[in-house]
């Protein structure tokens, strides 16, 4: 499986971006996506994550600013990031899964993208 991800770039604080990530290769074991990020000198952290029952997952700090959405005919989440603040910049991966646990910690993810930067300017 493959992930390529999309859709980083520079924005202002208050602004918005739509991050996309797509799956491809053999994904029909594929059952949750997840977007993970990681600021320089910081650990890969837990950002959302959705499976294709339609389940949700935020981490707190984004709830309510960001929603994460997918379209499991095409193997592709979304990642629709609102009010965005300097501490969002870093860089964002996406990551699929094939059974649904652990969806907010790495373990839960068998499969990573490249990751792609996203830079909030105060």
């Amino acid at each position: 499986v493959q992930l390529q991800a999309s859709g980083g770039g520079l924005v202002q604080a208050g602004g918005s971006l739509r991050l996309s990530c797509a799956a491809s290769g053999s994904t029909d074991n594929i059952y949750h996506m997840g977007w993970f990020r990681q600021a320089p000198g910081k650990e890969r952290d837990f950002v959302a994550a959705i499976n294709w029952s339609g389940s949700t997952y935020y981490r707190g700090s984004v709830e309510g600013r960001f929603t994460i959405s997918g379209d499991n005919t095409k193997n592709t989440v979304y990642l629709q990031m609102s009010s965005l603040k300097p501490e969002d910049t870093a860089v964002y991966h996406c990551a699929a899964g094939d059974n649904g646990r652990w969806v907010r910690y790495a373990r839960g993810y068998d499969y990573w993208g490249q990751g792609t930067q996203v830079t909030v300017s105060s």
